[in-house]
């Protein structure tokens, strides 16, 4: 039985999904990063080789996310792409009449455009945090809440007050101040979901044509007061798929499906890199006056792969990856 895995690695969250032949997702994984990416994609891969079908074969693997890298040369990555290209290949795979693809996660977020199967624009915004799940989770702890309970909450409002959402820090003392006059928890949770939407729509979705079908992922579409907020913004439904929180990975596995059907071969390593001693440094280049940091990371004492100088001249273990942008 041949299984294609894919791996999302983020600053917030370590993603991956095991689909089969049918792009059924047979198990998933959503834990922690923790700033610990190597730990992190072996847990991911240790607890799905507890999940896999004993009759399984790894065929392909596809990794994505800001450890994109890392991760493809850890378990033998078959293609690395860009969360664009996986959310979009995701999406358009669990919910095919797709045109707009809002994504949330714990650092970044992102607006996918697609039309007819397409990804035809998108944007990204990885600067304001008032926009991100981490601002969530900070005001979910502020007002000594677990953040399972904020979009429920959220939901019970009978009069949201409105909270300065263009930047997190205003944000936050604006909450403290409405706090202060006494609203109910209700409202200001409310508001907070709104202030999130209003600061993605105007940043991220600045220009774009929000047409629907409207699939919501990234780990705050768990959150119903978002998903409210959205349509209530929008005017119109919006889909949070099975599952909207694996998606890059579910996106990479299909990826990893299509990278290795004129091959069919996979570079993957196998489940026992779980045990393996992999360690990851910089050094600085002194060869020209560009100064690059090189990455070089190792398993036990051979060195897999090094990245990050501007000529070439380190890369030399990259070519059995077939890297994205």
């Amino acid at each position: 039985m041949k299984v294609y895995l894919g791996i999302d690695v983020g600053s917030v969250s370590t993603k991956a999904a095991l689909l089969d032949a049918t792009d059924s997702v047979l198990a998933s994984v959503y834990i922690p990063t923790q700033g610990r990416p190597i730990p992190a994609v072996q847990e991911v891969l240790r607890r799905l080789a507890g999940a896999a079908p004993t009759d399984s074969e790894v065929a392909g693997v596809g990794t994505t996310g800001s450890g994109r890298r890392l991760a493809g040369v850890m378990a033998g990555g078959d293609i690395v792409k860009n969360e664009i290209t996986a959310h979009a290949v995701a999406a358009i795979a669990l919910v095919p009449e797709v045109r707009t693809v809002l994504e949330i996660g714990g650092q970044d977020s992102k607006i996918i455009i697609i039309r007819d199967g397409i990804v035809t624009d998108f944007a990204m915004n990885t600067v304001c945090a008032a926009g991100t799940g981490s601002f969530l989770d900070r005001q979910a702890a502020r007002l000594n809440l677990p953040i399972e309970q904020f979009g429920r909450l959220a939901l019970q409002a009978k009069t949201p007050v409105r909270i300065a959402g263009r930047c997190a820090v205003f944000a936050e003392s604006d909450m403290i101040h409405k706090q202060q006059v006494g609203h109910a928890t209700a409202d200001i949770i409310c508001g907070l979901c709104e202030a999130l939407v209003r600061n993605y729509l105007s940043n991220v979705g600045k220009g774009k044509e929000i047409l629907p079908q409207i699939v919501f992922q990234g780990g705050v579409a768990a959150n119903a007061g978002i998903k409210a907020a959205f349509e209530r913004v929008l005017g119109t439904e919006v889909v949070v798929p099975h599952y909207y929180d694996v998606m890059g990975a579910v996106g990479a596995a299909l990826l990893a499906k299509s990278a290795v059907r004129k091959t069919r071969l996979t570079q993957f390593r196998g489940f026992g890199v779980t045990e393996a001693d992999f360690r990851s440094l910089s050094f600085e280049c002194g060869g020209c006056a560009n100064q690059c940091e090189v990455v070089e990371i190792t398993m036990g004492e051979q060195v897999l792969a090094r990245w990050g100088d501007r000529c070439g001249k380190w890369q030399t273990t990259q070519e059995t990856i077939r890297a994205g942008t």
